[in-house]
């Protein structure tokens, strides 16, 4: 399979570096290389091919340019696909060309990133084609990795599906807890509104139908159908009438993602999207 999929601009470098940064500092230690010092002479030079060994969907070339950058701004970096790119077996991806050692340190750190954002974005396709055809979005969630939240949910998107909230500041999201500390849903709603800045959304976490019955009195932007059967699901659309967004969400089994989708939701929240999603095997290895 080729041909671009989507385009999404990659990360800025504010964002990237400090990540890059850290990964490389962690595999560099306090001693840098020392394999690579010991056996590679410092003006040695190689040409090295990054080539997929699966079918999947690239993800991370944004990240693997910087860590380029950061282990020596004379790698030559010459792509050959770019992000959002369906990969069959066996293309290959980019050529680099440097002082060995330098690419010798960069391999492991730029390969993690690939070859973990380039898994999620395979899933997120692999299951957003479940989805085709139907009224309903792929959405991930915040179960994501400590520090790579900005990469995976980006990640996501090149995959074809589309981020839930990227962190607790940019939409409220009423849950059991809040509710249950605050009495129920009415004053949970209330109290949100009352707060609410003018540009800010609110969604509202139901696990009944009489917590959405009580919702739509004053319908939220958003209801997230928490944990809900297909025929509960199919109820909720139906009361909820297109007054708000519906989200299903909560241990879906991923090969019935079609069937919650035909329920007419707006929106299938999957955090597997980002937790359980497999690497690509992706290779670096000499040019002869």
């Amino acid at each position: 399979m080729s041909g671009a999929l989507l385009d999404v601009a990659p990360l800025p470098h504010v964002i990237l570096d400090p990540i890059v940064t850290t990964a490389l500092a962690e595999d560099l230690g306090r001693g840098g290389d020392i394999t690579g010092e010991a056996l590679i002479g410092a003006n040695h030079r190689s040409r090295l091919q990054l080539r997929s060994r699966a079918d999947g969907v690239l993800a991370g070339m944004d990240a693997l340019a910087r860590v380029l950058y950061h282990v020596d701004p004379m790698i030559r970096l010459d792509a050959a696909c770019h992000d959002g790119r369906r990969l069959a077996a066996g293309d290959i991806i980019a050529t680099l060309e440097g002082a060995t050692r330098a690419l010798l340190i960069a391999e492991r750190t730029a390969l993690n990133f690939l070859t973990r954002l380039s898994g999620i974005a395979t899933l997120t396709r692999r299951l957003a084609d479940q989805l085709e055809g139907s009224h309903a979005r792929l959405a991930c969630t915040r179960k994501t990795t400590p520090g790579l939240r900005a990469l995976e949910k980006r990640a996501v998107r090149l995959g074809g599906g589309v981020n839930h909230r990227l962190g607790l500041d940019d939409a409220m999201l009423i849950k059991d807890n809040h509710i249950a500390a605050l009495g129920g849903v009415r004053e949970a709603l209330a109290l949100a509104r009352e707060r609410l800045g003018h540009l800010r959304m609110v969604e509202l976490e139901v696990d009944s139908l009489a917590q959405l019955e009580e919702a739509l009195k004053t319908p939220p932007h958003s209801i997230l159908l928490d944990n809900m059967g297909l025929d509960d699901m199919r109820r909720a659309v139906t009361m909820t009438a297109g007054r708000c967004l519906l989200n299903a969400s909560g241990g879906l089994d991923l090969e019935r993602l079609r069937a919650v989708a035909e329920t007419g939701v707006d929106l299938v929240s999957v955090g597997a999207l980002t937790h359980s999603a497999p690497q690509l095997d992706i290779g670096l290895d000499a040019v002869q």
